[in-house]
């Protein structure tokens, strides 16, 4: 008798051990049901990345008796290039850097677009020869397709136009090469310098004359050229700016 009530509670504890131990599982296997495997992210869409416009510009002018007897423009499609030109009494090339403005390149590439360049074959030479005053070379290139150009008078006023606005181009940049040299070593020529500038000015000969506003604001107060030169140049700001 007292061995079947020594065995009671023992059974007991293990009959209470083993539900806890049941519970204790219960839960995980709960979880385990709960936690659904997650869906795949949706794949992501690639963007393509534009790439960038390729295009290559360039303008040539050659006249060898001119004082500026041969000037080459090269761009690319942000209107980021060189130009290099050449005076009649020098050997070798001046390379300057050359960016055209936003509003520049508007109306040049409104030009090529308007000729088709590189769809097209026309010549753009017209029946009168006018070599004498210089022969004009303007070309693109794609990449793919190239295409040169060469008249010295063209009847397509868009080719004339194209061709007038690279010249107001390279006017506009070997005036500010000049007058970059006059303020480091010839002090002198500033104003005659600027005398020519208010000629283009006037004329509609310059690019892009808002590009010209940062030299101005130095020029009116550099010391180291004439006054006269300071107070043209404070003049021509003040056309500018109106």
């Amino acid at each position: 008798m007292r061995d079947k009530l020594f065995r009671l509670p023992f059974v007991l504890l293990l009959i209470v051990g083993a539900s806890l131990i049941g519970w204790a599982q219960d839960p995980a296997k709960r979880n385990d049901r709960e936690q659904q495997p997650s869906a795949s992210p949706a794949p992501q869409r690639r963007e393509e990345k534009k790439q960038p416009d390729a295009t290559k510009y360039s303008y040539e002018f050659a006249q060898k008796e001119f004082l500026i007897n041969h000037v080459v423009i090269t761009h690319d499609a942000l209107g980021r290039g060189n130009i290099s030109f050449e005076r009649k009494s020098e050997t070798a090339p001046i390379v300057e850097p050359v960016e055209l403005s936003a509003a520049a390149l508007g109306r040049i590439f409104g030009l090529w677009a308007e000729l088709r360049f590189l769809d097209s074959d026309e010549n753009y030479q017209a029946s009168k020869n006018f070599a004498h005053l210089g022969t004009y070379k303007i070309a693109m290139d794609d990449g793919k397709r190239h295409r040169t150009a060469e008249f010295n008078w063209s009847d397509n006023k868009t080719a004339w136009a194209l061709a007038n606005e690279y010249r107001r181009v390279s006017d506009q940049a070997i005036l500010i090469f000049n007058i970059k040299l006059a303020r480091e070593m010839q002090p002198l020529n500033a104003p005659s310098l600027l005398n020519e500038m208010d000629s283009l000015l006037k004329r509609d000969g310059l690019s892009d004359p808002q590009q010209l506003v940062p030299l101005l604001n130095e020029l009116k107060t550099d010391e180291h050229i004439p006054l006269i030169a300071r107070n043209h140049a404070d003049r021509i700001l003040k056309k500018i700016e109106k």
